[in-house]
């Protein structure tokens, strides 16, 4: 039970049906009704559309209000509920952890958290990006190592090393030259775009490697990952801004200026 005063972190789900095989086995993210979203979903109890986020109030079950460990500040602890929990998903379960090889294609909101986690769960992690710009980045996140995607010989060298490859990027791109990353048995997790993609099946077949996907958490996941970044000091790298400048912070995300998650702070809304 919570009580009044409470810190609690609230993610991106507050409610869902409680009953079909998914909620009972904890992971309400894939609820067979559709989880209740915690903006632009819609309210189980009366049928309106829910409008948390970008307000002052949310509507909850109590079961989806998280006790915010106190080691984690609340603003660098908000994405830890979207993008932190999206790839907690994969990386827990594939079964990293020390002796994993992993590798994270793309730095952004979701890719520095995976590295972040990784690098926590025992991982030697690498960071794959289009440019060497953000080497100095990747190794303060704490990656080993930085492979340039638009370096053939690099990715060459880099064939069939990865147990698990963490694929954040978030525009459609070509997944065969990922795959080919990907060690014997591995697993390619595509988390960074969720349209339609094309696969070769050869790419899968030479190494049996494998394509998967995840979003979100069950509770117990999110439970789970809010302990171990309180225990392993792990938060976002975030730039808080009043609520009032939200234009502002959408024209600088359409320009790639942010490292690595805006938070609007809701206290100046009225």
């Amino acid at each position: 039970m919570r009580s009044v005063g409470d810190r609690v972190a609230v993610g991106n789900i507050v409610d869902s049906c409680g009953v079909c095989a998914m909620c009972e086995a904890g992971q309400e993210n894939f609820c067979h009704s559709f989880p209740t979203l915690t903006y632009g979903g819609t309210d189980r109890q009366d049928g309106s559309t829910t409008l948390g986020g970008f307000s002052r109030e949310y509507v909850v079950r109590d079961a989806f209000a998280y006790p915010l460990p106190s080691g984690l500040d609340p603003a660098a602890a908000a994405p830890l509920l979207c993008a932190g929990v999206t790839v907690w998903e994969p990386l827990r379960s594939l079964g990293v952890g020390a002796g994993s090889r992993v590798a994270v294609a793309g730095l952004g909101g979701l890719g520095h958290l995976a590295v972040k986690m990784a690098v926590a769960l025992g991982a030697t992690t690498t960071v794959v990006s289009r440019t060497r710009d953000k080497r100095e980045d990747a190794r303060r996140l704490g990656a080993h190592d930085l492979i340039v995607s638009t370096d053939l010989q690099e990715m060459a060298a880099a064939r069939d090393t990865f147990d698990v490859v963490i694929d954040t990027i978030s525009a459609p791109h070509d997944l065969a030259p990922y795959l080919k990353l990907v060690a014997m048995d591995g697993t390619l997790s595509l988390l960074g775009y969720l349209g339609p993609v094309t696969v070769e099946a050869m790419d899968l077949l030479v190494g049996r490697k494998k394509l998967s996907s995840a979003g979100s958490g069950g509770r117990p996941a999110t439970a789970e990952m809010l302990r171990f970044c309180a225990d392993h000091g792990i938060a976002a790298d975030v730039e808080v801004l009043p609520s009032a400048q939200v234009d502002t912070a959408l024209d600088r995300l359409r320009r790639n200026d942010v490292r690595y998650r805006f938070v609007l702070d809701m206290s100046d809304l009225n």
